[in-house]
């Protein structure tokens, strides 16, 4: 299987609720370097796993509509806990909707798999990967 990976980072505010988040059921602000992993098993025509140049893009344009936002104000999370790897999973929803649409180009249409990690510090992170 080969892979490409494409980096960027968002900063966002959120809280929780529940006891288990302890002091972090208060607002609080977070800042994640974001991988995002775009992985198939063979190579294209032009021997890519996608064009580097559309990744990255669509990656900084799915960050752009949560970074610098406080996710307890956004209508789509409503009522939910906005966990690392809860995030996860919606940056990597988002970036397959970009594939199936044809925003990372014809080639990226044989792509198996996007893997996102979010890295909240040098010490915990979360990960979600999803087949396409």
């Amino acid at each position: 299987m080969f892979s490409l990976t494409v980096r960027d980072h968002m900063m966002v505010a959120h809280s929780f609720r529940g006891e288990v988040f302890g002091p972090a059921q208060r607002l609080h602000g977070a800042t994640f370097v974001v991988d995002a992993a775009f992985s198939r098993a063979e190579l294209d025509a032009d021997n890519l796993v996608v064009d580097i140049g559309l990744a990255a893009g669509a990656l900084r344009a799915v960050l752009s509509e949560l970074n610098y936002r406080n996710l307890d104000e956004e209508p789509d999370f409503a009522g939910v806990n906005t966990t690392t790897e809860f995030l996860a999973k919606i940056i990597a929803d988002r970036l397959a909707r970009r594939v199936a649409d044809g925003s990372l180009g014809e080639g990226a249409r044989g792509l198996a798999e996007i893997s996102v990690t979010l890295r909240e510090s040098h010490v915990a992170w979360a990960s979600y990967r999803r087949v396409l």
